[in-house]
């Protein structure tokens, strides 16, 4: 009997490890003391017992509910340095929550990110900071997760929030050079004076777009979704980014122009089921508060 071939063509492809969709922290404190062998067998004890919720857990949760009603828009995938063995364990924990998640990619340490181009994933998220450098290197969006960050608040069940950085993340690094080199006078400088030119784009470009496809078209009876450019900009530099977004027709919900300010206390209010920044003091403000990412791009990050 012939079979089409699947095909992810069209959804939203999201490649997470197995440490940013649960709880694996003393688990691998046992990796980190001992060797995968320890670690495996300690997996193997626990098979039956279902890991908490990781720090993307919300995120990854009411993204699947996008596909609720007609074809699959959101397909998530587990890519993981685990080793096939612990990857039982981590499809029986998505299973004891409800998480259709069907394919997984475990390479028992070696490096997994080689694995999203055929994935053709919009956005990867892992703990180890080596395979988002690499995939952000090969142009998939990436972030770091911080395991000790607060979990996403239940205020908003039915809707997905996701809030973004601007410089460096969303737009190119371009500006945030000329911060760094001249100071804050020439910076707002530069930014009026090509408030009119389209920033470059940034490596979550790609993952914004496609969110903007889903919200659009939203699933009948199945989530929403809310975004939000939290940005250390201020007037008059914020009309580059306002313009920039226009122009790539894309939208965002909400916009945070703090001029400085710590992220932390507007990022609590806002409430996200995750948060990417590509400045880790802006992701470590805001992990006491919210689900957080650090995107290891740009003039900050020795790009």
């Amino acid at each position: 009997m012939s079979r089409m071939p699947a095909t992810l063509e069209g959804q939203l492809v999201v490649a997470i490890s197995s440490r940013a969709l649960f709880d694996f922290e003393e688990e691998n404190r046992v990796f980190e003391a001992a060797d995968d062998r320890a670690y495996m067998q300690l997996q193997l004890a626990r098979l039956e017992q279902p890991a908490r919720p990781g720090v993307a857990f919300s995120l990854v949760h009411k993204l699947l509910g996008f596909n609720g009603g007609g074809p699959p828009r959101v397909e998530v995938v587990i890519l993981s340095r685990n080793d096939p063995v612990s990857g039982l364990r981590v499809f029986r924990s998505a299973q004891h929550y409800g998480l259709a998640v069907q394919r997984g990619v475990f390479t028992r340490g070696q490096p997994p990110w080689r694995y999203l181009r055929p994935l053709k994933a919009n956005l990867f998220l892992s703990a180890n900071e080596a395979d988002v450098r690499e995939a952000l290197a090969a142009g998939v969006p990436a972030a770091r997760v911080l395991p000790e960050s607060a979990r996403a608040g239940a205020s908003h069940p039915d809707e997905v929030r996701i809030a973004f950085d601007g410089d460096a993340v969303l737009f190119s690094d371009e500006a945030e050079r000329v911060y760094q080199s001249q100071g804050l006078p020439a910076f707002q400088r530069h930014e009026s004076e090509r408030a009119d030119m389209p920033l470059a784009p940034g490596p979550f470009k790609p993952l914004l777009e496609a969110l903007h496809r889903l919200q659009r078209e939203p699933a009948p009876g199945g989530p929403r979704l809310r975004t939000a450019l939290v940005t250390a900009r201020s007037a008059p530099a914020h009309e580059r980014a306002i313009r920039t977004l226009m122009q790539w027709q894309v939208d965002v919900d909400e916009a945070l122009f703090l001029g400085g300010l710590p992220k932390g206390a507007f990022l609590a209010e806002f409430e996200p089921d995750f948060f990417f920044d590509d400045q880790t003091g802006h992701v470590e403000n805001a992990a006491p508060h919210v689900p957080a990412g650090h995107v290891a791009h740009g003039v900050s990050n020795g790009g």
